[in-house]
């Protein structure tokens, strides 16, 4: 996972609002090589476990409606580069033709398999595909869909030097988001505008905090949100007297 050289990133990435982050990065190439090395041994140990989960979701899936297991949608990961998630399928097929690309809470799209899954999150749980083919990383951004990366503002881009993750602490901070979209008139203008510069906060921050044990943590912090578990969260707002204030 080392970072490229600074000439070598998409010209879109090439701004004075990346650079601050690339350099943090860039001094951390060790963390940056055992995060990659974490990545491969333990999803090939998880997928090897998690191999009968795999099978009855995906005989679940298949015989509560028709359609494919794997949902394969479009999403954009490290320096720009789209690529297809691997998610098992919680919704109709075609969703996302007939529809936002957000979901709101009690979406109709839904199946009733679906819900059960996306309760516990094991839609995710496939995404260790993605982990080991070196498309995502478990702790990092959420991959987004192409429509809303066009939204980014310069600082955002810098969430595209590392792979998109499975987990991050916006994924935690925000796991109720579909019930805040559930009561927009706009579900897509209410994420462009409210959630998705919230999320960037943590997201850019994660960055310039970036080491594998806080990776670690962060993923500590995603099982005991899925088991229910609140966590407490918190803003650092770097001045010259770097103050933290706890929200």
């Amino acid at each position: 996972m080392m970072l490229k050289k600074w000439e070598d990133l998409p010209p879109e990435m090439q701004c004075d609002e990346v650079r601050e982050y690339y350099d943090i990065l860039k001094k951390k190439q060790v963390s940056l090589f055992f995060k990659r090395a974490f990545d491969i041994v333990v999803s090939l140990i998880m997928l090897i476990i998690l191999s009968p989960i795999f099978l009855i979701l995906a005989i679940a899936i298949k015989i509560d409606s028709p359609g494919p297991v794997f949902y394969r949608q479009e999403r954009v990961t490290q320096y720009g580069r789209h690529f297809r998630i691997f998610k098992f399928r919680s919704m109709v097929n075609n969703a996302d033709k007939s529809g936002t690309a957000v979901t709101v809470k009690d979406d109709c799209r839904i199946t009733r398999t679906g819900r059960f899954i996306r309760k516990f999150r094991l839609d995710e749980i496939s995404q260790l595909i993605d982990v080991l083919r070196g498309t995502m990383t478990f702790v990092g951004t959420r991959p987004e869909v192409p429509k809303y990366v066009e939204y980014y503002t310069p600082e955002m881009m810098a969430t595209l030097l590392l792979p998109a993750g499975v987990t991050s602490l916006a994924s935690i901070y925000y796991k109720d988001e579909a019930e805040l979209l559930d009561a927009a008139d706009d579900p897509d203008r209410t994420y462009i505008n409210e959630v998705l510069p919230g999320k960037m906060e943590y997201n850019l921050r994660e960055i310039r905090e970036f080491g594998f044990f806080r990776d670690i943590k962060k993923m500590v912090m995603t099982v005991l949100a899925v088991c229910g578990k609140e966590q407490k969260q918190s803003m650092v707002i770097h001045s010259e007297d770097d103050v933290q204030v706890q929200l």
